[in-house]
């Protein structure tokens, strides 16, 4: 297939060839990053018992209570101790003990005077400064959440914060959309892998493998190989073959898969069974992107300039790994370009750009220099990708368009201000 076709009619192909995997459970300790298969509703309250918010003296708060009478404390609760019950008096109670059944306010420390001590130096009596408000200073059972309330959806990524949660209720193992299993082969016998090493006439740093497999793995696909091979079709089409047979869920590739003498990756995958659904889209950089299909593997032809693989990743290899893994798809937000921008039309225009926060305050998109595909510094000064539409030519100031973040699950939200 070789006709053009838009970014959106790609991103559906994909998806409509990426049903979620199964479910699996697994320990609350291992389930950061993961995607819940199934909701949570909390076994348990949060807190799980009425307790102090402050170092002071709990009591029952009645009518009566007036400035400067004499109150016994009857008793002593810290953080751990348990079941206790009281109704008259005071009991001198630490941060986050449990209240006695029967009491329901604190009074601060601070806002005490202790009338009597014992040879320990334990409070015995207690006079307060002023009349306190019922229920002040008391953290209430349930105040966090409610038991049995809904506390995450399914399909929701377990963050830490999530993970704090769940286990403040109590949840020991949760049920999980398995990772989809990736092999990322980078092709090109002009590329080094090894970090530092002297370049020989032609050679250069193989840049787009580590990168991207740290980008899949943080979308939420497990990487079970990454290989460099030469611009040998044999060595690409054995690798192939096992993946397939293995049944692994995605493989991307990178280089080889544009019209030149050595763009062998199409062939290769129509040679070992694959079916090619899209080859080319209307979008730059990235136009020669590639999506083939074989049995249960999704395949990802990308280009080999750096930026152009990463687009294809960032966009297109990711969308199949939120869909196999359980994630809702991915929305733009939409923000005000800071300045015109000019393209031709025909092609949407991924742009390497930054969110700021312009001089009136507001937040806006600005367009980097070094938008060539081979330009990986500029990288380093971008937050976001701003889409530039496919039928629009000049685009002015203030227009919206839609941005997304440099990395997936990231945030494109800049604390530069840039007029």
């Amino acid at each position: 297939m070789t006709t053009l076709i838009s970014i959106d009619e790609a991103l559906a192909l994909i998806r409509e060839e990426c049903a979620a995997l199964p479910a699996e459970r697994i320990a609350l300790r291992q389930a950061r990053g993961r995607v819940l298969a199934a909701p949570i509703d909390a076994p348990r309250a949060l807190p799980p018992f009425d307790n102090a918010a402050m170092d002071g003296f709990a009591l029952r708060w009645h009518a009566g209570i007036a400035p400067g009478t004499a109150i016994p404390v009857l008793a002593e609760q810290a953080a751990g101790d348990g079941e206790a019950g009281q109704t008259m008096g005071a009991c001198s109670i630490m941060t986050g003990a449990r209240i006695p059944d029967g009491l329901d306010t604190v009074v601060p420390v601070e806002d005490c005077t202790v009338l009597a001590r014992d040879a320990e130096g334990k409070p015995l009596a207690i006079a307060l400064a002023a009349v306190p408000r019922q229920g002040q200073h008391v953290r209430l059972a349930g105040e966090d959440v409610a038991l049995g309330e809904r506390v995450l959806d399914a399909g929701t990524p377990l963050t830490d914060e999530a993970l704090m949660v769940l286990r403040g209720i109590g949840i020991a193992n949760v049920a999980v959309h398995r990772r989809p299993r990736l092999a990322l082969a980078c092709t090109g016998r002009e590329l080094v892998d090894t970090d530092g090493a002297a370049l020989a006439p032609g050679q250069i740093a193989n840049t787009n493998g580590p990168y991207l497999e740290a980008l899949f793995a943080e979308a939420g696909a497990e990487v079970v190989a990454c290989v460099t091979i030469p611009d040998e079709p044999a060595l690409l089409a054995a690798p192939l073959r096992d993946w397939f047979d293995a049944g692994l869920e995605l493989v991307v590739t990178t280089g080889a898969v544009s019209m030149g003498r050595y763009d062998f990756v199409p062939d290769v995958l129509r040679e070992t069974g694959a079916t090619i659904r899209f080859h080319k889209l209307k979008m730059r950089p990235g136009k020669p992107l590639l999506f083939a299909t074989k049995g249960r593997t999704r395949v990802f032809g990308l280009p080999g300039n750096p930026v152009s693989s990463t687009v294809g990743a960032r966009f297109f290899v990711d969308a199949a790994i939120r869909r196999l893994g359980g994630q809702a798809d991915e929305t733009a937000i939409a923000l005000p370009l800071a300045a015109e921008a000019r393209k031709k039309p025909g092609f949407s225009m991924l742009q390497k750009a930054r969110i700021a926060i312009d001089a009136e305050g507001r937040l806006v998109v600005r367009l980097l220099k070094g938008q060539e595909s081979f330009k990986t510094a500029p990288l380093l000064a971008a937050n976001a990708w701003a889409v530039l539409p496919e039928a629009a030519e000049s685009i002015p100031a203030g227009t919206p368009v839609s941005v997304y973040p440099l990395r997936p699950g990231a945030s494109v939200v800049s604390k530069d201000r840039s007029p």
